[in-house]
């Protein structure tokens, strides 16, 4: 099985903790330079640190909040400017607030829909002509298992993500005969600081303790316990390498089995 990713360039974004990082240390022990991409300069510049890295390979970040699409533009123009083709695309962004669908405001679907689907275009229509050139192209969207099964207390999210599985399903559609694979991961309760925040909120909103909530969200699950992040990055990682050629326009699970449809 040929999962070499040596001479290839991944940018992988919010890649300074959880699903993020987990996938950016995944792709570069298959060869791949990375290119982490968030917000906090401090945070980059440590986890840049811990990517493993052979002499043939040049790991680098670049800065951006994704809350501001024109910042998340204007980073990867000057970026490609020199000329540096991207061969893989890891769009990933935290999460929206939780909270009911009824009860959000306009601009709670506003400020996820330009952080979530606006950037992903943005990032995607930047980098297909280095891919195209290339003949070699992986753009991987890690959106969530709502886009199969919406998750309640969470209607902004499930709202947005929904988009992004859309467009990026049209998009394997238009690339497909390029080289190009689009693909979404979706991943379920996993050991991150977005799945503290949804046990805690979980936790106030009924009243109970954050144990207690752990246990009814494992009984939910048939692995019998929450995913590790190294273990969501591997599935991503698999679906960027030249094995993964054939798999294209799909929304991959990465949940233990919790989520109840195909």
């Amino acid at each position: 099985m040929n999962l070499n990713l040596t001479g290839k360039t991944a940018l992988v974004c919010g890649s300074t903790q959880g699903l993020g990082f987990a996938t950016a240390k995944e792709i570069a022990m298959l060869g791949a330079n990375v290119i982490l991409m968030a917000r906090n300069e401090t945070k980059l510049k440590a986890c840049l640190m811990e990517l493993d890295q052979t002499k043939a390979q040049h790991h680098s970040y670049l800065v951006a909040d994704f809350s501001n699409h024109q910042a998340v533009q204007t980073a990867i123009e000057s970026y490609l400017a020199a000329g540096t083709v991207i061969h893989i695309l890891i769009n990933n962004t935290g999460g929206p607030a939780g909270g009911k669908a009824i009860d959000a405001s306009i601009g709670a679907f506003s400020s996820a829909f330009e952080s979530h689907l606006i950037c992903n275009h943005i990032l995607t229509q930047a980098v297909v002509p280095g891919m195209k050139a290339a003949g070699f192209g992986r753009i991987i969207n890690v959106i969530s298992t709502s886009v199969k099964q919406p998750l309640a207390g969470l209607g902004v999210s499930n709202t947005i993500r929904a988009a992004v599985a859309n467009w990026s399903k049209t998009l394997a559609t238009e690339l497909g005969g390029f080289g190009i694979t689009v693909n979404n991961v979706l991943p379920g309760f996993t050991q991150t600081q977005r799945a503290d925040y949804v046990i805690e909120k979980k936790a106030a909103d009924a009243g109970i303790s954050t144990d207690a909530v752990m246990k009814n969200l494992i009984s939910e699950i048939p692995a019998g316990r929450i995913g590790q992040p190294e273990e969501f990055g591997a599935a991503v990682a698999f679906l960027c390498s030249p094995a993964a050629a054939y798999i294209n326009g799909i929304n991959l699970p990465v949940d233990g089995g919790r989520t109840g449809c195909l």
